[in-house]
């Protein structure tokens, strides 16, 4: 017996090492594991396009998406947003970023820029969408689905005719439940709450901006806007302050007309820094750019130039 105890002691030595890197290994993955829920379970706010008009291949149409308690709420459906919504889903592991999955949009205006993708949200995967979109918008909505509808419906028909019963959730599915809305709360449940406002952005009427409030953040999202006192105040004190901008050095280089058009239908990065002071936002983030070749370093420095806090230039897939 005497002869085996120095391997006991060993294998006894052993043990207990093995015993310390398991327990060691499981309280990694427990505060991995805790770190990823606590995350998950904290409002998420995702730039899925931060372009204009003018096609860029490196930013889609505006759209923002905004995660909580694991649903998503989407505003503005400009082109190539359902594209980034797969991209951001896989990216950052946010399933309910995947567009058949996705309940809620709601839409600032109607201005090509930022309803190219409504089709395409409503059409993504239609037959096996567990429910209808819902989309919420200015006066004209209900009239510019009906005839989103038609067009889809020669899509959906050809489709439903050659796909198994079996794998069709709702043979209608591509239809929308749009809501024409005014000023005002908009929509609410336990997790979020969205009001619209009005804003100034030149002839079109109305044009909204929205105001969001989740148990976490408050954000607002300025949608096309000239400057506007009524944003100011409504993004009083907000975490997260999310603009349009162009860039006002670099205006005088374009012609009168579009001087003219872009000071009455958008907003300078100087006029930014005078809402912002009035605001005093956690963070400025800014989108739907309109650079006039001056670069995103510059248009922020315009942004600094007489606003000392946070500010950033967003990228498409950029997360706050």
């Amino acid at each position: 017996m005497l002869h085996f105890a120095p391997y006991l002691g060993k294998t006894a030595i052993m043990m207990k090492l093995i015993y310390r890197l398991v327990a060691t290994a499981f309280l990694l993955l427990s505060a991995t594991f805790s770190s990823f829920a606590a995350e998950q379970s904290q409002t998420q706010v995702v730039m899925l396009g931060t372009g204009t008009p003018v096609p860029d291949p490196n930013r889609s149409g505006p759209s923002v998406a905004i995660i909580t308690n694991g649903e998503a709420y989407v505003f503005d459906a400009g082109g190539g947003m359902v594209n980034r919504t797969v991209q951001a889903a896989q990216q950052y592991n946010l399933p309910e970023l995947f567009p058949q999955d996705i309940k809620h949009l709601f839409l600032t205006h109607l201005h090509s820029d930022h309803i190219h993708d409504v089709s395409e949200l409503a059409m993504h995967r239609w037959w096996g969408r567990p429910e209808r979109l819902s989309v919420y918008g200015p006066k004209g909505l209900a009239e510019y689905t009906q005839h989103m509808a038609s067009m889809i419906e020669i899509e959906a028909d050809i489709r439903a005719a050659g796909t198994p019963e079996q794998l069709v959730t709702d043979r209608h599915g591509y239809l929308v439940n749009a809501t024409e809305i005014e000023e005002g709360i908009v929509f609410s449940n336990n997790d979020i709450t969205v009001e619209a406002f009005t804003v100034p952005h030149g002839e079109i009427r109305p044009a909204f901006g929205y105001k969001i409030t989740t148990a976490d953040k408050t954000i607002v999202i300025s949608g096309d806007t000239a400057y506007s006192e009524l944003l100011a105040e409504k993004a009083a004190g907000v975490d997260l302050l999310i603009h349009e901008v162009f860039s006002g050095d670099r205006l005088s280089e374009q012609s009168e007309f579009w001087q003219q058009y872009h000071g009455s239908s958008h907003t300078s990065a100087s006029q930014i820094a005078q809402i912002a002071n009035i605001a005093r936002p956690g963070l400025v983030v800014l989108t739907h750019i309109l650079f006039f070749n001056a670069t995103s370093d510059e248009i922020v420095a315009e942004v600094k130039r007489s606003y000392d806090g946070e500010v950033v230039m967003a990228d498409d897939l950029d997360k706050f």
